[in-house]
């Protein structure tokens, strides 16, 4: 009878010896501080106008996707073609006194060689027509810039992104390098202000955690920038899949400013029942249930981990399932 029980004994404490336990040691996990990040372009380029005058057109309207060399307005400057004809009429003017000057010129030449005229009288002939050529030359030259400039009345993207805004409306009247929109290129990124106190902990490529659009994603700190502005630490930030939707939103960001000691175990470790959590600890007794209380989760080569608050003590043995 006595072997009987004893084979039940070890029977039943099969299970528990053979069960695999994690022997707890204080880990190192970081502590988040948590700030808002801000959405923003790299590059905010104004596309401005090159003349002034009056918006006949505007193409673009904000939150509108462009390519860079796209049409967003078109600017008109009526005294341009005032400028044109006018300086048509001179070349017309120029043109009537060029033929003129070439039939005294051919005169002349005739003159002197019956000896009417003297050669230096030819030569001032033959002057003016160049004169008077080169004068065309430069009305004409003088005619394209003019030209030029009224070409100059559409405004086109300078670069490809998205337009964040339009300051101003059709009919308005603009002077020349005025902006007429603003597009954000180059692709988007998170900018965080980050207490100085927190300075000496901060890593460029560290990992940070961001919340956005109701889920939340990983993302590296790219840049630290050297200078502290109003407290405040600049740093820059690059995500993958970053909802751009609204420039300049708002983004909750968890930056890991050090590192503390903690209890972890396996998540799968943890039973609760009654609204209370309990861990399977080995003893030298026996197996036994200790009732704790859990704390934050720590992700660790992709299996999650509870910290244990209270409850258990460096040197438990943890029973996994």
């Amino acid at each position: 009878m006595r072997s009987f029980f004893l084979a039940a004994a070890l029977a039943a404490a099969a299970p528990a010896l053979a069960a695999e336990t994690l022997v707890l040691a204080p880990q190192a996990v970081p502590e988040w501080k948590a700030v808002y990040g801000r959405v923003e372009a790299r590059d905010l380029v104004p596309a401005r106008a090159r003349i002034g005058g009056t918006v006949i057109e505007l193409l673009v309207f904000e939150g509108d996707e462009v390519e860079a060399g796209a049409r967003i307005a078109i600017v008109r400057d009526d005294k341009i073609d005032f400028q044109i004809a006018a300086i048509e009429a001179q070349l017309r003017a120029l043109d009537a006194q060029l033929a003129r000057a070439q039939a005294e010129f051919e005169r002349g030449r005739s003159l002197v060689d019956r000896g009417v005229i003297t050669a230096q009288r030819l030569e001032q002939l033959s002057t003016d027509v160049e004169v008077t050529q080169n004068q065309i030359a430069a009305t004409q030259a003088q005619r394209s810039v003019i030209v030029q400039q009224g070409e100059e009345g559409e405004v086109l993207a300078p670069a490809s992104g998205r337009v964040l805004t339009v300051p101003i409306t059709r009919g308005a009247v603009i002077m020349p390098g005025e902006p007429v929109a603003t597009i954000g290129g180059g692709g988007f990124f998170l900018r965080l202000a980050i207490p100085e106190r927190h300075s000496s902990d901060l890593k460029e490529g560290t990992p940070i955690r961001i919340a956005t659009a109701g889920r939340e994603s990983e993302g590296r700190l790219a840049k630290l920038y050297p200078r502290i502005e109003n407290g405040r630490v600049i740093a820059d930030v690059e995500v993958e899949r970053l909802d751009d939707a609204f420039v300049d939103a708002r983004v909750l960001v968890e930056v890991p400013v050090g590192s503390r000691k903690a209890l972890l175990v396996p998540q799968a470790a943890l039973i609760t029942r009654s609204g209370l959590d309990f861990v399977r600890v080995m003893r030298e007794e026996g197996e036994v249930e200790r009732v704790v209380v859990p704390g934050e989760t720590v992700m660790r080569d992709g299996k999650a981990f509870v910290e244990i608050l209270t409850g258990l003590a460096a040197g438990d043995s943890v029973i996994l399932p």
